[in-house]
């Protein structure tokens, strides 16, 4: 004899998905209305541009419109692609970003790891508060700093470099060999302090009894370090290293544009100076959106590539 006995659902059973979401939409609305500003922000100024890339396909003349210029499909990156300026400014942007991330990618790491091992906390936050506050100096006026400093008729580091070792002045700014020293070097400066408030956090967020472990187990600080500290935060270098790589392209095109002299030419053109010398400069917008387009798959795909290798080698990806 079958069993036809009904057991009835309990109340959580009889709740609909609809249901569901439309009591999980009344009960956080207030952070939805939130939302709208920060999407609008979005969709106006990262997603409705990119529909201007369409003039990478397109011979754009003034007053006809996006649209209504002639189709010229593939003609501007077949163009750029055989334009020996392109492939020098191509090449210094490579060598700069690359150089950029080995020097300063470690650094906010290594200063971040010090700054937690300082014991007297007066002396923490007052190294704190002088590394991030060239964050809020204004390219500008780090160039103008630096002008200054490097002049070669009353630059400080000339006159050192004067009276201690007889050598005549150098115009760091002009010459070609000191132009990514410099860049680096400010990068550093200027970037430092901030980015290891990240690090800090993670570090902060790191469970006390692994450390206390650790001290039980008879480990040294670095033996603490090594062992407990960078493997706890591994995934949030992780995640910074991606975005790095993808920002490779991107590199401070202010910076580099008030660093850029005839003289230094041959290593400080780089891809953004380019785009805005060919598109703002010389007219000729759609060149520009092809080498400018060429620049953003070039990022897609470092930034997937290295998402890729992460996920592979350490587990830790951000998608």
């Amino acid at each position: 004899m079958s069993d036809t006995t009904m057991v009835p659902k309990s109340p959580r059973e009889n709740v609909t998905p609809r249901s569901s979401s439309s009591r999980h939409f009344r009960r956080y609305w207030q952070l939805y209305v939130m939302m709208l500003l920060p999407l609008c922000h979005f969709l106006l100024f990262k997603y409705a541009p990119l529909i201007g890339n369409v003039l990478a396909f397109r011979r754009y003349r003034p007053g006809m419109g996006a649209y209504g210029s002639e189709w010229v499909g593939w003609a501007y990156f077949e163009r750029f692609l055989q334009d020996p300026a392109f492939w020098r400014a191509f090449n210094n942007t490579l060598i700069l970003s690359f150089g950029n991330i080995l020097i300063n990618f470690p650094i906010p790491i290594i200063f971040a790891l010090l700054l937690f091992e300082i014991r007297s906390k007066r002396f923490r936050k007052f190294v704190q508060t002088i590394s991030y506050m060239p964050r809020f100096i204004s390219t500008v006026v780090v160039i103008a700093i630096l002008g200054e400093l490097l002049s070669p008729s009353s630059g400080l580091l000339n006159r050192v470099l004067g009276s201690l070792f007889g050598m005549d002045p150098i115009y760091f700014v002009n010459e070609p060999q000191y132009f990514r020293p410099i860049y680096i070097f400010t990068e550093a400066w200027q970037y430092t302090g901030w980015t290891a408030i990240i690090y800090l956090a993670a570090i902060t967020g790191v469970n006390r009894e692994m450390f206390e472990a650790a001290e039980i187990d008879g480990a040294s600080r670095f033996q603490k370090v090594i062992y407990v500290t960078i493997p706890s935060i591994m995934s949030t270098i992780m995640v910074m290293l991606i975005l790095n790589v993808g920002s490779l392209l991107s590199l401070g095109f202010e910076k580099v544009l008030l660093l850029y002299t005839p003289s230094n030419a041959m290593v400080s053109d780089i891809i953004d100076t380019l785009v805005y010398r060919t598109g703002l400069m010389n007219q000729n917008y759609s060149y520009a959106t092809a080498i400018g387009l060429f620049s953003g798959v070039i990022g897609v795909i470092l930034v997937s590539s290295t998402n890729w290798l992460s996920k592979k080698m350490s587990g830790e990806s951000i998608y």
